[in-house]
């Protein structure tokens, strides 16, 4: 089994919303957002240490206008149905809208090559993945059980309290909804209301016949942290009583060790093809000058985690950093 000091953390300087997928090529690819926030990139790897040496390759690009012109946030790389998508959200401009919330929406890239480093040339834009609300929405993923397709996002609901809540829906296509969103969970805790009351960040893991979701709330300084839904995998994944939530945070701030605001998370395999591995992103200080999400220094982080008797993760603590960090951004 792998070890935290079997890796040198962070991983990657300056990538927040990490996001690392094992191929069946036996490559590791990485995506993140920028600190720039406008443009798509990956970097693949055949270890995990090596994704940090690795060089990216940019595949996409912001507009100059409209609405993928701004804030490219959160990409994730999928292989689907034998093909590559990357599903991302933008923004037509940097300020808030009338709701005084960012103005994301959600987008879809496809990729018919075997080879999702090709280049910009080879990744066509499928448009925006429309929900039942033309709201706030961001961070969507994706993941397959019994050969359905389900999509799992954060959106805004006027109706609601609060930034984004979390709904989940299965497919027709890798791009396109079948089913009219669900709501898994919304902001109600008070480690989920800090500074925002936030639901958001997705990720999906699969063990022992159930299936987790992961999500991150609260601001994205130190209050950020994740908490947890559990479903048993053989349950009706679109009805909401199928769905566990944990009462407190499942991963959080180490102040011993000077790790802030750890989350939005992902999940992939160590090279021994068994361990678990959490993938996120955090910062070493808590003195942020203005808006949180434009500090660069949310740095991505790699650890193992394994599961208690119950079947469910252990997560422990956001380990420490082996090394300095000099903050470049870029």
């Amino acid at each position: 089994m792998a070890t935290c000091d079997q890796y040198i953390n962070p991983l990657i300087v300056q990538r927040a919303d990490p996001f690392i997928y094992k191929h069946t090529d036996g490559f590791y690819y990485f995506t993140a957002s920028v600190p720039s926030y406008d443009r798509i990139e990956i970097r693949r790897a055949r270890t995990l240490e090596g994704l940090a040496h690795a060089a990216p390759r940019t595949v996409w690009r912001k507009h100059t206008t409209g609405p993928m012109s701004q804030l490219i946030w959160a990409p994730e790389l999928h292989y689907v149905h034998g093909s590559w998508y990357i599903y991302f959200a933008a923004a037509p401009s940097i300020g808030p809208g009338p709701d005084g919330l960012f103005q994301h929406r959600m987008y879809c890239l496809t990729c018919e090559s075997q080879d999702p480093m090709a280049g910009e040339e080879a990744w066509e834009e499928r448009g925006q993945v429309k929900t039942a609300l033309d709201t706030f929405s961001l961070d969507a993923t994706v993941f397959e059980r019994a050969e359905h397709l389900y999509y799992v996002w954060a959106q805004k609901d006027p109706a609601i309290k609060g930034n984004s809540n979390l709904y989940i829906a299965e497919m027709k296509n890798p791009w396109t909804l079948a089913t009219q969103p669900v709501r898994l969970t919304k902001p109600e805790y008070d480690w989920e209301t800090r500074g925002f009351w936030v639901n958001e960040g997705p990720a999906v893991i699969q063990h022992d016949g159930s299936i987790f979701i992961t999500y991150s709330a609260s601001a994205t300084d130190a209050n950020y942290c994740m908490g947890m839904l559990k479903a048993d995998a053989m349950s009706d994944l679109l009805a909401p009583e199928s769905w566990q939530k944990w009462d407190h945070p499942v991963f959080q701030s180490n102040l011993a060790e000077k790790q802030f605001g750890p989350g939005h998370n992902s999940f992939t395999k160590a090279e021994d093809g068994q361990t678990d591995m959490l993938v996120y992103h955090c910062r070493d200080y808590t003195d942020i000058k203005g808006d949180p999400l434009f500090d660069p220094n949310r740095h991505t982080k790699i650890q193992p985690f394994t599961w208690d008797a119950n079947g469910n993760p252990n997560f422990g603590k956001p380990v420490p950093y082996n090394y300095n960090i000099t903050s470049i951004a870029m």
